[in-house]
């Protein structure tokens, strides 16, 4: 199925009148959601959609009475990845629909995705894997490559954890925290990318397989990371046709359609180089702009459409 397949016209509702009940997934932190995915509920309230939160790692859910699950903010996934794992097969084998599918989960649930990605042709940021025991050192890495300053990540990261900016003159004092990564599994080792610090990293959003907006993320002033909790900033911004469809072209290479997908990456001389593709529990920023809310919410019931027949809750 295209990823364009999703994006269909979602049926009105009355208010009250529930054809579905959905689980929003986020983790014990945030157990009301954050205040980004709240923006979403009226809009799927509008469409026959009772939605509610509901942590992905708590045993007293019963995940079989949803019609359909999203995942949202389960943003300490990387912490406990087989217990998610097992998560996701568990709901699986249940029968429960998830949003995204399954396979698309499982597959961005590593970084190693890019590695696939590249392969598909796919115009990823330079990166260099290192193998999971490998016993190369990272100045080594870097000598060999070419590049006097890296960003280092693991393989399974979220919101930077587990990730370095490292020039040169100090490749030799963070070869121990190398170490430990390296023999967790692969890990990513790409050229520090100036630009970002000038012209930041763009973030392009797909609902239902459409363009629905776009966002520059910036750093603060010495610093390589565009998270808000290490002082990013972000605002909306105009994605040409052309950023557009250089997004859609990483976005189609993924295992299935997605309800929601981010694309991260920074412009260089017009083409856009892919850093992530975000397909697990990003960041919507529905914040910014304020028909996001909706058109994610047309997607999510049009997902719900195509995979089951609604369960109005006279039936329950």
């Amino acid at each position: 199925m295209s990823t364009t397949a999703l994006h269909r016209t979602a049926p009105s509702a009355s208010p009250g009148d529930a054809r579905w009940r959905v689980a929003l997934a986020t983790y014990a932190q945030l157990p009301s959601l954050s205040d980004d995915d709240r923006l979403v509920l009226p809009e799927l309230g509008r469409l026959g959609v009772r939605a509610e939160p509901a942590t992905w790692n708590d045993p007293g859910v019963r995940w079989s009475d949803f019609d359909g699950v999203v995942l949202r903010s389960c943003w300490d996934y990387h912490l406990a990845t087989d217990d998610f794992h097992r998560w996701i097969d568990d709901l699986e084998q249940r029968g429960v629909v998830l949003l995204n599918p399954p396979a698309v989960l499982r597959w961005n649930a590593s970084k190693t995705y890019l590695r696939e990605l590249a392969d598909r042709g796919v115009d990823v940021v330079p990166t260099r894997w290192v193998e999971q025991g490998s016993d190369i050192a990272l100045a080594a890495v870097m000598e060999e490559e070419g590049w006097r300053e890296v960003v280092i990540k693991g393989s399974v990261s979220a919101s930077a954890h587990d990730t370095w900016l490292v020039p040169m003159h100090q490749a030799a004092v963070r070869e121990p925290d190398f170490r430990r990564l390296v023999e967790r599994g692969p890990v990513l080792v790409q050229p520090f990318i100036e630009s970002i610090g000038r012209d930041g990293e763009w973030s392009l959003l797909f609902f239902g397989g459409e363009f629905s907006h776009a966002v520059i993320k910036r750093p603060k002033a010495g610093d390589f990371r565009v998270q808000t909790n290490f002082g990013g900033s972000y605002e909306l911004a105009m994605a040409s046709k052309e950023l557009q469809a250089q997004a859609r072209a990483a976005l189609v290479a993924a295992p299935e359609a997605c309800v929601y997908a981010r694309v991260d990456g920074c412009v260089e001389d017009g083409r856009l180089r892919l850093m992530e593709l975000e397909l697990l529990e990003p960041d919507v920023f529905l914040r910014l702009d304020s028909r996001a809310p909706a058109r994610f919410a047309e997607a999510i019931v049009a997902a719900l459409v195509s995979s089951a027949r609604p369960r109005r809750s006279s039936d329950r």
